[in-house]
């Protein structure tokens, strides 16, 4: 599943290429793929001929301003990619790949296309009057975004102190921290020489302190890389991300350790995937 450094890189290649040009109409091929409106007509009766003015994240959310015609709010665009969720800038000449589940027409030479394999991937037009947290009902339990003030060692030590779970496991939550997912929790700990399977009630404001810094930094590694691809992640452009080619432990069970050389190990926490070097995190 694209995690925050993958739908950041996919926000921000968005904003520079589709921003200013009117959507002219297109074409839903799987209609639940449109979590709101409750139907096809009224979604592109919300988005037709509105421009869109800025996309930003929050979370794993694509979110993008609209304006109409005649420069009033137009609402909002929402996208959550899921697990193999794409947008894709293309020319209206490109073959429809059998994926393709939505289609923006923004004239003779542009075209947004959301595709999603596995189909889990939603859209959502939300009405200028309504806030968004009221109908993307997820926005409304996530934490506070890893780079924001709010995100502090202290919120972080405050957050975990006393809970008898893996800190893997809390990683993950997202109304702890937004946008987190696998890959990046991996990172994270490996960065910060913790384990996965340390608890949270066992860890002092110092490692608490160091893993605020390390979430930061594995997160701003994977933005400066482009992402992650291990499968199905693309930008807006269809070219892969390139920080699997550098990550430490994440999908790399047996492999060296790049500090230490230790081989690589892969556990399972609550039905997820853990890797950690047994060396490096104690």
């Amino acid at each position: 599943m694209p995690e925050l450094p993958e739908v950041e890189t996919v926000c921000r290649g968005l904003n520079q290429v589709t921003l200013n040009y009117p959507i002219r109409g297109g074409q839903v091929l799987l209609p639940r793929s449109i979590a709101h409106p409750d139907s096809v007509e009224k979604f592109w009766q919300g988005v037709t001929n509105t421009q869109l003015t800025h996309w930003f994240r929050r979370g794993k959310y694509l979110l993008a301003a609209l304006q109409t015609a005649d420069g009033q709010p137009g609402g909002h665009l929402g996208v959550h990619l899921r697990m193999t969720g794409q947008m894709l800038w293309l020319s209206p000449a490109e073959p429809v790949s059998k994926h393709c589940r939505v289609r923006f027409s923004f004239g003779d030479d542009h075209e947004l296309r959301f595709v999603d394999q596995r189909t889990f991937g939603r859209l959502w037009w939300v009405p200028a009057e309504s806030p968004l947290e009221s109908v993307i009902s997820g926005l409304a339990a996530l934490g506070p975004e890893p780079f924001s003030d709010r995100f502090s060692p202290d919120y972080l030590y405050q957050a975990t102190r006393g809970r008898q779970r893996p800190v893997k496991n809390a990683l993950l939550d997202q109304a702890l921290v937004a946008g987190i997912g696998n890959i990046y929790a991996d990172e994270a700990l490996f960065l910060s020489r913790i384990r996965p399977t340390t608890l949270c009630a066992r860890l002092g404001r110092q490692r608490i302190t160091r893993l605020h810094g390390a979430i930061r930094d594995a997160l701003a590694a994977g933005i400066a890389q482009g992402g992650t691809t291990f499968s199905d992640f693309r930008n807006v452009h269809g070219i892969n991300g390139n920080y699997g080619g550098v990550a430490n432990v994440y999908d790399r069970e047996k492999a060296p350790c790049r500090q230490c050389q230790t081989p690589i190990r892969r556990i399972k926490l609550a039905g997820r995937s853990a890797h950690f070097c047994p060396q490096c995190q104690r």
